[in-house]
Protein backbone atom coordinates (compact mmCIF):
# COMPACT_ATOMS: atom_id res chain seq x y z
CA UNK A 1 0.00 0.00 0.00
CA UNK A 2 1.37 3.66 -1.09
CA UNK A 3 2.11 5.85 1.94
CA UNK A 4 2.21 9.60 2.07
CA UNK A 5 4.41 11.47 4.55
CA UNK A 6 3.00 14.60 6.44
CA UNK A 7 3.07 16.61 9.49
CA UNK A 8 0.91 16.96 12.48
CA UNK A 9 1.86 19.02 14.98
CA UNK A 10 4.67 19.58 14.00
CA UNK A 11 6.07 15.47 13.88
CA UNK A 12 6.35 13.41 10.62
CA UNK A 13 3.31 10.96 10.14
CA UNK A 14 3.06 8.07 7.38
CA UNK A 15 -0.21 7.39 6.68
CA UNK A 16 -1.56 5.02 3.75
CA UNK A 17 -2.83 7.14 0.55
CA UNK A 18 -6.25 7.76 1.00
CA UNK A 19 -6.88 8.00 4.44
CA UNK A 20 -8.55 11.44 6.17
CA UNK A 21 -6.72 13.48 8.71
CA UNK A 22 -8.79 11.83 11.78
CA UNK A 23 -7.12 8.10 11.04
CA UNK A 24 -3.40 10.08 9.87
CA UNK A 25 -3.73 11.94 13.82
CA UNK A 26 -4.38 8.17 15.35
CA UNK A 27 -1.13 6.48 13.56
CA UNK A 28 0.60 9.74 15.72
CA UNK A 29 -1.49 8.81 18.91
CA UNK A 30 -3.65 11.79 18.31
CA UNK A 31 -7.20 11.52 19.14
CA UNK A 32 -9.25 14.48 17.44
CA UNK A 33 -12.97 14.21 18.85
CA UNK A 34 -15.97 13.34 17.00
CA UNK A 35 -19.64 13.18 17.34
CA UNK A 36 -21.03 12.70 14.30
CA UNK A 37 -18.63 10.05 12.45
CA UNK A 38 -19.13 6.67 12.64
CA UNK A 39 -16.35 4.57 9.89
CA UNK A 40 -18.42 3.52 6.99
CA UNK A 41 -21.71 3.99 8.46
CA UNK A 42 -21.80 7.98 8.94
CA UNK A 43 -19.26 10.47 7.06
CA UNK A 44 -20.68 13.36 6.69
CA UNK A 45 -18.30 16.16 8.31
CA UNK A 46 -22.03 17.18 10.08
CA UNK A 47 -20.98 17.84 13.63
CA UNK A 48 -17.64 20.31 13.06
CA UNK A 49 -16.50 18.90 16.47
CA UNK A 50 -13.26 17.56 14.49
CA UNK A 51 -12.17 20.45 12.86
CA UNK A 52 -8.26 20.78 12.20
CA UNK A 53 -5.96 23.87 10.62
CA UNK A 54 -3.64 22.76 7.48
CA UNK A 55 -1.17 25.05 6.09
CA UNK A 56 -2.61 26.53 3.25
CA UNK A 57 -6.19 26.07 3.82
CA UNK A 58 -8.83 28.63 3.79
CA UNK A 59 -10.85 27.93 6.99
CA UNK A 60 -10.50 24.70 9.09
CA UNK A 61 -11.57 21.75 8.07
CA UNK A 62 -13.42 18.44 9.43
CA UNK A 63 -10.55 15.82 10.11
CA UNK A 64 -13.11 13.00 9.46
CA UNK A 65 -13.50 13.74 5.66
CA UNK A 66 -10.74 15.57 4.58
CA UNK A 67 -8.01 13.58 3.03
CA UNK A 68 -4.21 13.37 3.54
CA UNK A 69 -1.91 14.42 0.68
CA UNK A 70 2.41 14.18 1.00
CA UNK A 71 3.75 17.27 2.50
CA UNK A 72 0.31 18.32 4.43
CA UNK A 73 0.89 20.16 7.61
CA UNK A 74 -1.89 20.11 10.08
CA UNK A 75 -2.63 21.10 13.47
CA UNK A 76 -4.81 19.62 15.86
CA UNK A 77 -4.66 21.84 18.98
CA UNK A 78 -3.67 25.51 18.29
CA UNK A 79 -5.95 28.22 19.94
CA UNK A 80 -7.90 28.60 17.06
CA UNK A 81 -9.17 25.01 16.44
CA UNK A 82 -9.66 24.62 20.38
CA UNK A 83 -11.91 27.81 20.70
CA UNK A 84 -13.47 26.66 17.49
CA UNK A 85 -14.29 23.29 18.74
CA UNK A 86 -15.53 24.62 22.39
CA UNK A 87 -17.78 26.98 20.55
CA UNK A 88 -19.53 24.33 18.55
CA UNK A 89 -20.12 22.54 21.33
CA UNK A 90 -21.57 25.31 23.41
CA UNK A 91 -24.46 26.15 20.68
CA UNK A 92 -25.13 22.48 20.74
CA UNK A 93 -25.66 22.96 24.38
CA UNK A 94 -27.97 25.95 23.64
CA UNK A 95 -30.26 23.58 21.91
CA UNK A 96 -30.23 20.99 24.10
CA UNK A 97 -32.02 19.27 27.25
CA UNK A 98 -29.59 19.86 30.31
CA UNK A 99 -31.67 17.99 32.71
CA UNK A 100 -27.74 15.87 32.80
CA UNK A 101 -28.17 14.45 36.76
CA UNK A 102 -31.48 12.68 35.53
CA UNK A 103 -30.71 11.47 32.30
CA UNK A 104 -29.65 7.75 31.33
CA UNK A 105 -26.73 8.47 29.69
CA UNK A 106 -25.37 10.94 32.77
CA UNK A 107 -21.62 9.93 33.07
CA UNK A 108 -21.43 8.18 29.82
CA UNK A 109 -22.40 10.61 27.15
CA UNK A 110 -20.26 11.73 24.45
CA UNK A 111 -21.60 15.51 24.38
CA UNK A 112 -21.07 15.64 27.94
CA UNK A 113 -17.69 13.89 28.20
CA UNK A 114 -16.38 16.53 25.23
CA UNK A 115 -17.69 19.68 27.17
CA UNK A 116 -15.52 18.70 29.77
CA UNK A 117 -12.86 18.20 27.66
CA UNK A 118 -13.20 21.03 26.08
CA UNK A 119 -13.45 22.91 29.49
CA UNK A 120 -16.89 24.34 28.27
CA UNK A 121 -17.92 26.17 31.55
CA UNK A 122 -20.93 28.73 30.79
CA UNK A 123 -23.64 25.08 28.73
CA UNK A 124 -26.01 28.24 28.47
CA UNK A 125 -23.72 31.30 26.79
CA UNK A 126 -25.60 30.64 23.62
CA UNK A 127 -29.37 29.97 25.06
CA UNK A 128 -32.14 31.66 23.14
CA UNK A 129 -35.19 30.09 21.39
CA UNK A 130 -34.97 25.79 21.55
CA UNK A 131 -36.42 23.26 18.95
CA UNK A 132 -39.85 22.10 20.06
CA UNK A 133 -39.21 19.01 22.32
CA UNK A 134 -41.67 15.78 21.74
CA UNK A 135 -41.56 12.71 22.74
CA UNK A 136 -42.18 9.63 21.07
CA UNK A 137 -42.36 6.25 23.10
CA UNK A 138 -45.10 4.22 20.70
CA UNK A 139 -42.69 1.71 20.01
CA UNK A 140 -42.79 -1.24 22.42
CA UNK A 141 -38.96 -1.21 23.03
CA UNK A 142 -37.77 2.30 22.55
CA UNK A 143 -38.16 6.12 23.99
CA UNK A 144 -37.20 8.84 21.43
CA UNK A 145 -36.86 12.08 23.06
CA UNK A 146 -35.51 15.25 20.62
CA UNK A 147 -34.96 17.48 23.28
CA UNK A 148 -31.93 15.63 23.35
CA UNK A 149 -31.26 15.14 19.92
CA UNK A 150 -27.80 16.88 18.53
CA UNK A 151 -28.61 15.76 15.07
CA UNK A 152 -25.23 13.69 14.78
CA UNK A 153 -27.29 11.51 11.98
CA UNK A 154 -25.98 8.44 13.13
CA UNK A 155 -29.52 6.60 14.15
CA UNK A 156 -30.45 7.40 10.69
CA UNK A 157 -27.30 6.40 9.01
CA UNK A 158 -26.96 3.12 11.00
CA UNK A 159 -30.92 2.40 10.10
CA UNK A 160 -30.49 3.28 6.40
CA UNK A 161 -26.74 2.51 5.52
CA UNK A 162 -26.48 -0.67 7.41
CA UNK A 163 -30.02 -2.12 8.27
CA UNK A 164 -31.26 -0.99 5.28
CA UNK A 165 -35.18 0.00 6.76
CA UNK A 166 -34.69 3.84 6.57
CA UNK A 167 -37.81 4.22 8.96
CA UNK A 168 -36.43 7.69 10.96
CA UNK A 169 -34.20 10.30 9.25
CA UNK A 170 -33.93 14.12 9.84
CA UNK A 171 -37.53 16.16 8.98
CA UNK A 172 -37.83 19.79 8.47
CA UNK A 173 -35.26 22.24 7.46
CA UNK A 174 -33.18 24.63 9.32
CA UNK A 175 -33.87 24.85 12.78
CA UNK A 176 -37.07 23.24 12.65
CA UNK A 177 -34.84 19.80 11.78
CA UNK A 178 -35.35 17.13 13.85
CA UNK A 179 -35.08 13.21 13.53
CA UNK A 180 -38.85 11.67 13.04
CA UNK A 181 -40.67 9.02 10.90
CA UNK A 182 -42.54 9.72 7.52
CA UNK A 183 -45.08 12.41 7.89
CA UNK A 184 -44.10 12.28 11.72
CA UNK A 185 -45.44 8.61 12.42
CA UNK A 186 -44.86 7.20 15.62
CA UNK A 187 -42.53 4.99 15.30
CA UNK A 188 -44.42 2.17 16.32
CA UNK A 189 -46.62 3.02 13.81
CA UNK A 190 -44.08 2.02 10.96
CA UNK A 191 -42.14 -0.62 9.70
CA UNK A 192 -39.27 -0.40 12.26
CA UNK A 193 -38.21 -4.02 13.82
CA UNK A 194 -36.83 -2.81 16.97
CA UNK A 195 -33.50 -3.65 16.63
CA UNK A 196 -32.17 -0.74 18.51
CA UNK A 197 -29.41 -0.62 16.89
CA UNK A 198 -30.12 3.42 16.62
CA UNK A 199 -29.67 3.34 20.33
CA UNK A 200 -26.27 2.08 20.31
CA UNK A 201 -24.56 4.54 18.39
CA UNK A 202 -26.95 7.70 19.71
CA UNK A 203 -23.81 9.54 21.51
CA UNK A 204 -26.21 11.44 24.15
CA UNK A 205 -29.73 10.11 25.97
CA UNK A 206 -32.13 11.10 22.74
CA UNK A 207 -33.08 7.16 22.18
CA UNK A 208 -33.14 4.98 25.14
CA UNK A 209 -34.97 1.85 25.65
CA UNK A 210 -38.00 1.47 27.55
CA UNK A 211 -37.07 0.60 31.27
CA UNK A 212 -38.81 -2.38 33.19
CA UNK A 213 -36.47 -2.09 36.31
CA UNK A 214 -38.57 -0.98 38.68
CA UNK A 215 -41.45 -3.59 37.58
CA UNK A 216 -39.00 -6.26 38.42
CA UNK A 217 -37.83 -4.87 41.52
CA UNK A 218 -41.46 -4.56 42.05
CA UNK A 219 -42.02 -8.26 41.57
CA UNK A 220 -39.01 -9.48 43.54
CA UNK A 221 -40.19 -7.98 46.46
CA UNK A 222 -44.00 -9.30 46.17
CA UNK A 223 -43.86 -12.84 48.13
CA UNK A 224 -46.72 -14.00 46.45
CA UNK A 225 -44.61 -14.12 43.60
CA UNK A 226 -41.51 -16.69 42.74
CA UNK A 227 -39.34 -14.72 39.85
CA UNK A 228 -37.01 -16.30 38.02
CA UNK A 229 -34.36 -14.81 35.65
CA UNK A 230 -32.50 -16.07 32.41
CA UNK A 231 -29.52 -14.34 30.96
CA UNK A 232 -28.49 -15.11 27.17
CA UNK A 233 -24.82 -15.63 26.07
CA UNK A 234 -24.04 -12.45 24.84
CA UNK A 235 -24.34 -10.52 27.96
CA UNK A 236 -21.95 -12.55 30.04
CA UNK A 237 -19.39 -11.53 27.17
CA UNK A 238 -20.60 -7.35 27.88
CA UNK A 239 -22.14 -6.85 31.20
CA UNK A 240 -18.12 -6.03 32.30
CA UNK A 241 -17.66 -3.00 30.52
CA UNK A 242 -20.68 -1.38 32.49
CA UNK A 243 -18.11 -2.06 35.63
CA UNK A 244 -14.90 -0.65 34.04
CA UNK A 245 -13.60 -4.05 32.46
CA UNK A 246 -11.77 -4.39 28.85
CA UNK A 247 -13.92 -5.33 26.21
CA UNK A 248 -14.00 -9.45 26.01
CA UNK A 249 -14.23 -9.87 29.65
CA UNK A 250 -16.49 -13.56 30.28
CA UNK A 251 -17.87 -12.27 33.58
CA UNK A 252 -20.49 -15.14 33.73
CA UNK A 253 -20.05 -15.99 37.22
CA UNK A 254 -19.91 -12.38 38.67
CA UNK A 255 -23.21 -12.19 37.02
CA UNK A 256 -24.77 -14.85 38.45
CA UNK A 257 -23.64 -13.76 41.70
CA UNK A 258 -25.16 -10.05 41.27
CA UNK A 259 -28.20 -11.88 40.14
CA UNK A 260 -28.65 -13.61 43.34
CA UNK A 261 -28.16 -10.47 45.36
CA UNK A 262 -30.79 -8.77 43.72
CA UNK A 263 -33.15 -11.43 45.18
CA UNK A 264 -34.19 -13.47 41.91
CA UNK A 265 -35.41 -16.87 43.06
CA UNK A 266 -33.61 -18.95 40.84
CA UNK A 267 -30.59 -17.49 37.95
CA UNK A 268 -30.89 -19.87 34.76
CA UNK A 269 -29.40 -19.67 31.85
CA UNK A 270 -31.07 -19.24 28.31
CA UNK A 271 -28.13 -21.55 26.84
CA UNK A 272 -30.48 -24.41 28.32
CA UNK A 273 -33.14 -23.42 25.97
CA UNK A 274 -30.68 -22.88 23.17
CA UNK A 275 -29.79 -26.59 23.39
CA UNK A 276 -33.71 -27.16 23.16
CA UNK A 277 -33.92 -24.59 19.95
CA UNK A 278 -31.17 -26.61 18.63
CA UNK A 279 -33.08 -30.00 19.23
CA UNK A 280 -36.41 -28.93 17.59
CA UNK A 281 -34.88 -26.74 14.82
CA UNK A 282 -32.47 -29.19 13.39
CA UNK A 283 -35.34 -32.16 13.88
CA UNK A 284 -37.55 -29.52 11.96
CA UNK A 285 -34.84 -29.27 9.18
CA UNK A 286 -34.03 -33.15 8.64
CA UNK A 287 -37.88 -33.40 8.52
CA UNK A 288 -38.11 -30.54 5.79
CA UNK A 289 -35.54 -32.58 3.84
CA UNK A 290 -36.74 -35.66 4.05
CA UNK A 291 -40.42 -35.15 3.43
CA UNK A 292 -39.75 -32.45 0.54
CA UNK A 293 -40.76 -29.09 2.80
CA UNK A 294 -40.22 -25.59 2.04
CA UNK A 295 -36.24 -25.08 1.91
CA UNK A 296 -34.65 -22.78 3.11
CA UNK A 297 -35.11 -23.16 6.67
CA UNK A 298 -34.68 -19.85 8.05
CA UNK A 299 -33.90 -19.52 11.63
CA UNK A 300 -35.88 -18.08 13.98
CA UNK A 301 -34.01 -16.92 17.25
CA UNK A 302 -33.99 -13.18 16.16
CA UNK A 303 -37.11 -11.03 16.50
CA UNK A 304 -35.83 -8.51 15.01
CA UNK A 305 -34.81 -10.18 11.90
CA UNK A 306 -38.33 -12.21 12.30
CA UNK A 307 -40.38 -9.06 12.06
CA UNK A 308 -38.13 -7.41 8.99
CA UNK A 309 -39.04 -10.76 7.11
CA UNK A 310 -43.06 -10.26 8.15
CA UNK A 311 -42.76 -6.38 6.43
CA UNK A 312 -39.74 -7.20 3.68
CA UNK A 313 -40.04 -10.38 2.80
CA UNK A 314 -44.00 -11.67 3.42
CA UNK A 315 -43.81 -14.24 1.11
CA UNK A 316 -40.81 -15.67 2.90
CA UNK A 317 -42.62 -16.71 6.09
CA UNK A 318 -43.10 -20.01 5.09
CA UNK A 319 -38.87 -20.42 5.17
CA UNK A 320 -39.15 -19.23 8.73
CA UNK A 321 -38.48 -22.06 11.42
CA UNK A 322 -41.71 -22.06 13.34
CA UNK A 323 -39.29 -22.70 16.34
CA UNK A 324 -39.78 -20.24 19.40
CA UNK A 325 -36.63 -18.32 20.17
CA UNK A 326 -34.53 -19.50 23.19
CA UNK A 327 -35.85 -16.60 25.16
CA UNK A 328 -39.39 -17.94 24.50
CA UNK A 329 -38.98 -21.52 24.77
CA UNK A 330 -37.58 -20.91 28.34
CA UNK A 331 -40.97 -19.29 29.48
CA UNK A 332 -42.64 -21.65 27.83
CA UNK A 333 -40.65 -24.80 29.92
CA UNK A 334 -40.20 -22.90 32.55
CA UNK A 335 -44.05 -22.38 33.46
CA UNK A 336 -44.87 -25.62 32.28
CA UNK A 337 -42.25 -27.94 33.20
CA UNK A 338 -40.66 -25.67 35.91
CA UNK A 339 -43.65 -25.05 37.55
CA UNK A 340 -44.85 -28.99 37.70
CA UNK A 341 -41.77 -29.58 39.37
CA UNK A 342 -41.49 -27.08 41.98
CA UNK A 343 -45.51 -27.28 42.34
CA UNK A 344 -45.64 -23.30 41.85
CA UNK A 345 -48.78 -22.51 39.33
CA UNK A 346 -47.51 -20.79 36.31
CA UNK A 347 -50.09 -17.75 36.79
CA UNK A 348 -47.51 -16.91 39.81
CA UNK A 349 -43.82 -17.33 38.13
CA UNK A 350 -42.57 -14.01 37.24
CA UNK A 351 -40.45 -14.68 33.84
CA UNK A 352 -37.66 -12.31 33.57
CA UNK A 353 -35.17 -12.40 30.66
CA UNK A 354 -31.99 -10.40 30.54
CA UNK A 355 -30.95 -10.19 26.73
CA UNK A 356 -28.53 -7.77 24.60
CA UNK A 357 -31.67 -7.10 22.13
CA UNK A 358 -33.92 -4.55 22.31
CA UNK A 359 -36.44 -6.75 19.94
CA UNK A 360 -36.80 -8.78 22.79
CA UNK A 361 -39.13 -6.42 24.32
CA UNK A 362 -41.39 -6.48 21.00
CA UNK A 363 -41.23 -10.69 21.02
CA UNK A 364 -42.86 -10.88 24.49
CA UNK A 365 -45.71 -9.25 23.45
CA UNK A 366 -46.22 -11.02 19.91
CA UNK A 367 -49.45 -13.20 19.87
CA UNK A 368 -48.61 -17.06 19.74
CA UNK A 369 -46.05 -16.47 22.93
CA UNK A 370 -48.20 -17.69 25.83
CA UNK A 371 -48.43 -21.54 25.41
CA UNK A 372 -49.62 -21.75 28.92
CA UNK A 373 -52.51 -19.30 29.14
CA UNK A 374 -50.14 -16.74 30.73
CA UNK A 375 -46.89 -14.53 28.69
CA UNK A 376 -43.85 -16.94 28.46
CA UNK A 377 -41.96 -14.11 29.14
CA UNK A 378 -43.08 -11.30 31.66
CA UNK A 379 -40.46 -8.69 31.26
CA UNK A 380 -37.19 -8.64 29.30
CA UNK A 381 -33.99 -6.28 30.14
CA UNK A 382 -31.38 -5.76 28.27
CA UNK A 383 -27.46 -5.97 29.58
CA UNK A 384 -27.52 -2.13 30.18
CA UNK A 385 -30.35 -2.30 32.45
CA UNK A 386 -29.15 -5.29 34.39
CA UNK A 387 -26.30 -2.77 35.15
CA UNK A 388 -28.18 -0.23 36.15
CA UNK A 389 -30.24 -2.59 38.49
CA UNK A 390 -26.82 -3.66 39.97
CA UNK A 391 -25.51 -0.30 40.50
CA UNK A 392 -29.31 0.61 41.90
CA UNK A 393 -29.08 -1.98 44.65
CA UNK A 394 -25.78 -1.34 45.76
CA UNK A 395 -23.73 -4.34 44.83
CA UNK A 396 -20.36 -3.94 44.04
CA UNK A 397 -20.22 -6.26 40.99
CA UNK A 398 -16.52 -6.74 40.61
CA UNK A 399 -16.08 -7.83 44.20
CA UNK A 400 -18.79 -10.74 43.87
CA UNK A 401 -17.16 -14.28 43.79
CA UNK A 402 -17.94 -16.26 40.49
CA UNK A 403 -21.03 -18.47 41.25
CA UNK A 404 -22.77 -20.72 39.16
CA UNK A 405 -26.49 -20.90 37.56
CA UNK A 406 -28.86 -23.03 39.47
CA UNK A 407 -30.99 -26.61 38.21
CA UNK A 408 -31.87 -28.17 36.25
CA UNK A 409 -32.40 -24.89 33.60
CA UNK A 410 -29.02 -23.64 33.93
CA UNK A 411 -26.91 -26.80 32.42
CA UNK A 412 -25.53 -26.29 28.62
CA UNK A 413 -23.04 -26.86 26.24
CA UNK A 414 -20.91 -25.27 24.52
CA UNK A 415 -22.73 -25.27 21.18
CA UNK A 416 -25.62 -23.27 22.72
CA UNK A 417 -22.95 -20.33 24.12
CA UNK A 418 -22.18 -19.69 20.77
CA UNK A 419 -25.79 -18.97 19.91
CA UNK A 420 -24.65 -15.09 20.87
CA UNK A 421 -21.90 -15.09 17.71
CA UNK A 422 -23.43 -14.80 14.14
CA UNK A 423 -22.99 -18.36 12.73
CA UNK A 424 -22.93 -19.44 16.24
CA UNK A 425 -26.36 -21.08 15.68
CA UNK A 426 -25.73 -22.31 12.31
CA UNK A 427 -22.34 -24.72 13.83
CA UNK A 428 -24.57 -25.70 16.70
CA UNK A 429 -27.70 -26.67 14.49
CA UNK A 430 -24.69 -28.59 12.29
CA UNK A 431 -23.20 -30.29 15.19
CA UNK A 432 -26.64 -32.25 16.27
CA UNK A 433 -28.20 -31.97 12.32
CA UNK A 434 -24.97 -33.90 10.99
CA UNK A 435 -24.64 -36.80 14.21
CA UNK A 436 -28.28 -36.92 13.79
CA UNK A 437 -28.31 -37.97 10.13
CA UNK A 438 -25.21 -39.45 9.66
CA UNK A 439 -25.72 -41.47 13.02
CA UNK A 440 -21.78 -41.22 13.69
CA UNK A 441 -19.59 -39.25 16.04
CA UNK A 442 -18.12 -35.73 14.42
CA UNK A 443 -14.26 -36.19 13.58
CA UNK A 444 -14.33 -32.09 14.83
CA UNK A 445 -17.20 -29.94 16.50
CA UNK A 446 -16.13 -26.99 14.53
CA UNK A 447 -17.58 -25.29 11.52
CA UNK A 448 -15.19 -22.75 11.59
CA UNK A 449 -16.44 -21.78 7.69
CA UNK A 450 -19.67 -20.14 9.18
CA UNK A 451 -17.29 -18.12 11.68
CA UNK A 452 -16.12 -14.74 11.83
CA UNK A 453 -17.91 -10.88 11.45
CA UNK A 454 -17.89 -11.53 7.86
CA UNK A 455 -21.82 -9.89 6.84
CA UNK A 456 -22.51 -13.34 4.47
CA UNK A 457 -20.66 -16.62 4.94
CA UNK A 458 -21.53 -19.84 2.72
CA UNK A 459 -20.39 -22.75 3.16
CA UNK A 460 -21.26 -26.60 1.31
CA UNK A 461 -20.85 -29.84 3.63
CA UNK A 462 -21.26 -33.84 2.21
CA UNK A 463 -23.48 -35.14 4.92
CA UNK A 464 -24.94 -38.65 4.65
CA UNK A 465 -25.14 -38.83 0.50
CA UNK A 466 -25.70 -35.27 -0.19
CA UNK A 467 -24.33 -32.07 -0.47
CA UNK A 468 -26.04 -29.44 2.25
CA UNK A 469 -25.41 -26.15 1.49
CA UNK A 470 -25.49 -23.46 3.90
CA UNK A 471 -25.49 -19.72 4.54
CA UNK A 472 -25.38 -17.09 7.36
CA UNK A 473 -26.11 -13.16 7.58
CA UNK A 474 -25.81 -10.71 10.18
CA UNK A 475 -27.22 -6.84 10.15
CA UNK A 476 -30.35 -6.75 7.86
CA UNK A 477 -28.89 -5.26 4.77
CA UNK A 478 -27.15 -7.96 4.27
CA UNK A 479 -30.17 -10.10 5.06
CA UNK A 480 -32.18 -8.30 2.29
CA UNK A 481 -29.00 -9.08 0.33
CA UNK A 482 -28.66 -12.70 0.91
CA UNK A 483 -32.59 -12.97 0.24
CA UNK A 484 -32.52 -11.34 -3.32
CA UNK A 485 -30.20 -13.83 -4.33
CA UNK A 486 -32.47 -17.04 -3.09
CA UNK A 487 -35.74 -15.33 -4.49
CA UNK A 488 -33.80 -14.71 -8.02
CA UNK A 489 -32.39 -18.06 -8.21
CA UNK A 490 -28.81 -16.82 -8.13
CA UNK A 491 -28.29 -18.57 -4.78
CA UNK A 492 -29.70 -21.95 -3.56
CA UNK A 493 -29.35 -22.77 0.20
CA UNK A 494 -31.10 -25.67 2.37
CA UNK A 495 -29.94 -23.75 5.63
CA UNK A 496 -29.80 -20.37 6.67
CA UNK A 497 -29.23 -18.38 9.80
CA UNK A 498 -29.93 -14.73 9.92
CA UNK A 499 -29.38 -12.22 12.91
CA UNK A 500 -30.48 -9.02 12.92
CA UNK A 501 -27.90 -7.29 14.40
CA UNK A 502 -24.47 -6.78 12.84
CA UNK A 503 -22.10 -9.59 14.02
CA UNK A 504 -24.92 -11.45 15.80
CA UNK A 505 -25.88 -10.43 19.57
CA UNK A 506 -22.75 -9.86 20.92
CA UNK A 507 -23.37 -6.58 18.92
CA UNK A 508 -27.09 -6.29 19.83
CA UNK A 509 -29.21 -2.99 20.43
CA UNK A 510 -29.35 -3.47 24.44
CA UNK A 511 -25.47 -3.94 24.70
CA UNK A 512 -23.13 -1.65 26.39
CA UNK A 513 -22.59 1.21 24.96
CA UNK A 514 -19.38 2.41 23.04
CA UNK A 515 -18.18 5.65 22.20
CA UNK A 516 -17.77 6.78 18.73
CA UNK A 517 -13.46 6.74 18.95
CA UNK A 518 -13.82 2.74 20.23
CA UNK A 519 -16.39 1.98 17.59
CA UNK A 520 -13.86 3.24 14.89
CA UNK A 521 -11.06 1.75 15.82
CA UNK A 522 -11.86 -1.53 17.63
CA UNK A 523 -13.27 -4.93 16.59
CA UNK A 524 -15.89 -5.09 19.74
CA UNK A 525 -17.87 -7.62 17.75
CA UNK A 526 -14.88 -10.24 17.56
CA UNK A 527 -13.78 -9.13 20.98
CA UNK A 528 -17.11 -10.33 22.46
CA UNK A 529 -17.82 -13.25 20.31
CA UNK A 530 -14.21 -14.90 21.54
CA UNK A 531 -15.37 -15.06 25.01
CA UNK A 532 -18.16 -17.00 24.19
CA UNK A 533 -15.77 -19.43 21.65
CA UNK A 534 -13.27 -19.67 24.22
CA UNK A 535 -16.56 -20.81 26.38
CA UNK A 536 -17.69 -23.44 24.12
CA UNK A 537 -13.96 -24.53 23.66
CA UNK A 538 -14.09 -24.97 27.37
CA UNK A 539 -17.37 -26.36 28.03
CA UNK A 540 -17.17 -30.70 28.29
CA UNK A 541 -20.11 -31.32 26.37
CA UNK A 542 -20.49 -29.38 23.05
CA UNK A 543 -23.36 -30.62 21.65
CA UNK A 544 -26.87 -29.82 22.65
CA UNK A 545 -28.07 -33.44 22.03
CA UNK A 546 -25.66 -34.59 24.48
CA UNK A 547 -26.90 -32.18 27.28
CA UNK A 548 -27.98 -34.59 30.17
CA UNK A 549 -30.58 -31.48 31.46
CA UNK A 550 -32.37 -31.65 27.78
CA UNK A 551 -32.15 -35.38 27.34
CA UNK A 552 -33.90 -35.65 30.94
CA UNK A 553 -36.59 -33.13 29.19
CA UNK A 554 -37.84 -35.07 26.74
CA UNK A 555 -37.45 -37.95 28.33
CA UNK A 556 -39.77 -37.57 30.93
CA UNK A 557 -41.63 -34.88 29.58
CA UNK A 558 -41.99 -33.57 25.72
CA UNK A 559 -41.34 -37.11 24.64
CA UNK A 560 -39.68 -36.08 21.86
CA UNK A 561 -38.50 -33.25 19.04
CA UNK A 562 -41.38 -32.20 17.13
CA UNK A 563 -43.80 -34.19 18.91
CA UNK A 564 -47.27 -32.55 19.95
CA UNK A 565 -46.39 -31.18 23.55
CA UNK A 566 -43.15 -29.94 22.37
CA UNK A 567 -45.21 -28.05 19.09
CA UNK A 568 -47.53 -26.90 21.48
CA UNK A 569 -45.44 -25.38 24.05
CA UNK A 570 -41.66 -24.52 21.76
CA UNK A 571 -43.54 -23.34 18.40
CA UNK A 572 -44.95 -20.63 16.90
CA UNK A 573 -46.76 -18.72 14.05
CA UNK A 574 -45.78 -15.31 11.60
CA UNK A 575 -47.52 -12.74 10.15
CA UNK A 576 -47.56 -10.74 6.96
CA UNK A 577 -47.28 -7.74 7.44
CA UNK A 578 -47.19 -4.29 5.30
CA UNK A 579 -44.48 -1.57 4.79
CA UNK A 580 -45.61 0.34 7.59
CA UNK A 581 -48.33 -1.82 9.25
CA UNK A 582 -47.81 -2.53 12.75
Amino acid sequence: MENVTLKINGMEVSAPKGSTILEAARLAHIEIPTLCFLKDINEIGACRVCVVEVKGARSLVASCVYPVNEGMEVWTNTPKVLESRKKTVQLLLSNHNRSCLSCVRSGHCELQELAHNLGVEDEGYYDGTVTPSCIDDSAAHMIRDNSKCILCRRCSAVCENVQGIGVIGPNMRGFNTHIGSAFEMGLGETSCVSCGQCIAVCPTGALTEKSNVDDIFAAIADPTKHVVVQTAPAVRAALGEEFGLPIGTNVEGKMVAALRRLGFNKVFDTNFSADLTIMEEAHEFIERVQNGGVLPLITSCSPGWIKYCEHYFPDMTENLSSCKSPQQMFGAILKSYYAAKENVPAKDIVSVSVMPCTAKKFEIGRDDEAANGVPDVDYSMTTRELARMIKKAGIRFLDLPDETFDDPLGRSTGAAVIFGATGGVMEAALRTAVETLTGEELPSVEFTEVRGTKGIKEAAYHVAGMDVKVAVASGLGNARELLNKVKSGEADYHFIEIMGCPGGCVNGGGQPQQPGPVRNTTDIRALRAQVLYDSDKDNPIRKSHENPAIKELYDTYLGKPGSPLAHHLLHTTYVKREINQH
